[in-house]
C-alpha cells in the first residue's frame, strides 16, 4: 500500500511525500521547498530514498540538491529536460516504470506546460502524480507547448479509471472554478462543485485530490468535445485541439 503525506509548500504549491509500507521506500514527488520537506520527514521519522521530478520548473526541482545532499536520495526525471533538472541520476521517458518499494509507476509523457514533463500513474495503487499537466478543474499554462500537444496529454489522462485519484502541484481549484462556471454554468455537476470548493476553502480544507471521473464531468478542459461547451465558447464543430485552444486562450486572459 502506497502512504500519502501532503503538505503545502510556497505560496500555493503541494508537496507529496509517499512511501511504501511493505518496505518503509519514500519519494518525494517534486520538491518546491527543500526545508519544508525535510522538517516534514523528520516529523514523520521517514528518510527519503527518491526525488521524481515532473517538469523543471523551479518551484518543483528548488530542493533537489540540498535533499539529495542531506538524505543521499537519488532523482529521477523526465529525460527531455535532464540538462535542467538539478542533481539528476536517472532520466524516465514515455512507458518506462519507476518502482518506490513495491509500488509501481508507469511513466507518461505529458507534453504542453512544458515539452517534457511526465506524470507518475500507480495504476495499481489507483493514484496519479501529474504535476502542472492537470489541476483540480483545471491545466497548466501553455509556457512551451502547444494546444494540440496539452489536448493529447490530457485526453490520455481521462481515460484513467474513474477512480484514479490525482494528486496536482497546485490549490488553484476556487479560481479555476470561476473560470469554468463562465463558460460551463449550464452544467449542474459544476455549479455543485464550485459550491463544494467554496465551501472547503472556507473551512481552510485542501481540494485537491480529486479524481479523474469528478474532473471528467466538471473540469472544462477536459470538456474541449463536448457540444455545449463547444457552443458556448463560440467553437461548434471545431476540430478538439482548437476548441481546447480557445477555452485556454479564455482561461488565459480571466
Amino acid at each position: 500500500m502506497l502512504q500519502v503525506h501532503q503538505f503545502p509548500c510556497l505560496s500555493d504549491n503541494y508537496c507529496f511525500l509517499i512511501r511504501d509500507d511493505a518496505t518503509g521506500c519514500v519519494a518525494c514527488i517534486d520538491t518546491p521547498d527543500g526545508d519544508a520537506i525535510a522538517r516534514q520527514l523528520d516529523d514523520l521519522g521517514w528518510s527519503l530514498d527518491w526525488i521524481l521530478n515532473t517538469h523543471w520548473h523551479p518551484d518543483h526541482v528548488g530542493g533537489n540538491t540540498m535533499l539529495k545532499a542531506r538524505y543521499g536520495c537519488r532523482i529521477i526525471g523526465p529525460a527531455h529536460e535532464a540538462d535542467r533538472i538539478p542533481g539528476i541520476d536517472q532520466t524516465v521517458d514515455e512507458g518506462d516504470e519507476v518502482m518506490v518499494g513495491e509500488c509501481r509507476a508507469e511513466v507518461l509523457h505529458t507534453p504542453g506546460h512544458t515539452l517534457g514533463h511526465i506524470v507518475y500513474h500507480f495504476a495499481d495503487e489507483h493514484k496519479a502524480f501529474v504535476g502542472d499537466t492537470l489541476f483540480a478543474l483545471g491545466c497548466g499554462r501553455l509556457f512551451e507547448g502547444t494546444p494540440e500537444q496539452m489536448w493529447n496529454s490530457l485526453s490520455r489522462l481521462r481515460e484513467w479509471p474513474d477512480d484514479t485519484v490525482i494528486y496536482c502541484a497546485h490549490e488553484y481549484t476556487q479560481a479555476n472554478a470561476r473560470f469554468a462556471l463562465s463558460v460551463d454554468g449550464d452544467n449542474p455537476a459544476l455549479r455543485e462543485r464550485a459550491e463544494a470548493v467554496d465551501a472547503q476553502r472556507a473551512r481552510g480544507e485542501f481540494t485537491v485530490p480529486t479524481t479523474i471521473a469528478l474532473e471528467r464531468a466538471t473540469n472544462p478542459f477536459l470538456r474541449a468535445d463536448d457540444a455545449d461547451l463547444q457552443a458556448a465558447v463560440g467553437m461548434s464543430g471545431a476540430p478538439l485541439p482548437d476548441a481546447f485552444a480557445e477555452i485556454r486562450r479564455r482561461k488565459d486572459a480571466f
